[in-house]
């Protein structure tokens, strides 16, 4: 794992997995602006032992209930989508979100994806998970369900922990599901953010480090 690629990214990369009532591996929106638009970005510098590093990249558009969201590199290297959602959400005491999305997935791989995402949150005690399928057009076989949940414990304003886990085909393993830990710091509008999944499996284990941004 290439500890100097990690710094540069941790420098580097927009990003964002900010704690607000159920932080999530999406970006979290700032306030709105007086457009009434809130935007936010997260980028994930992958370090791996067995491939390539890489860099995955989400941004995100809110206005009202309405969600856009843009990804690089998140189904497949060399590829982006585009999604658009409707955000119905609810509660106090225990506040909860649930987005159904569409996209379209162009680039190395072309498909079609519903998925969604949700979120709750109850004091600081949060979920958040996005399931998506994508119907790749060109190869019926190619077809796969992704999926990124967290379960965190926010014991301070500006700390965020807890346990993670992801089924992806960008990254090769013989594992169905990754799984793992990770810690958040946010300051402001930022928010530094590391994972370690696999760690007790020295043969896949690897890190990801983000740093975001709302605006």
């Amino acid at each position: 794992m290439r500890l100097s690629g990690v710094v540069v990214a941790a420098l580097l990369i927009p990003s964002l997995c900010a704690a607000q009532e159920g932080a999530q591996h999406v970006p979290l929106q700032a306030d709105a602006s007086a457009s009434g638009w809130a935007v936010g970005a997260t980028g994930y510098y992958y370090a791996l032992d067995d491939q390539s590093d890489y860099f995955s990249a989400i941004a995100t558009a809110n206005r009202d209930a309405l969600h856009l969201e843009a990804r690089y590199n998140y189904e497949a290297l060399d590829s982006g989508s585009l999604f658009a959602g409707w955000t119905f959400s609810g509660g106090d005491v225990l506040s909860w979100a649930f987005t159904p999305i569409l996209g379209a997935v162009f680039g190395s791989m072309q498909g079609i994806a519903p998925g969604f995402e949700a979120s709750a949150a109850y004091g600081m005690v949060d979920f958040y998970t996005e399931v998506e399928y994508v119907r790749d057009l060109n190869a019926q076989d190619d077809s796969f369900t992704y999926a990124w949940s967290e379960l965190a414990v926010s014991p301070l304003a500006w700390l965020r922990a807890g346990i993670v886990g992801q089924r992806s085909r960008v990254h090769e393993s013989d594992r169905d599901i990754q799984r793992g830990g990770f810690a958040q710091l946010t300051s402001g509008r930022f928010t530094l953010g590391m994972y370690v999944f696999n760690p007790d499996d020295s043969d896949d284990r690897f890190m990801i480090v983000s740093l975001g941004a709302t605006f």
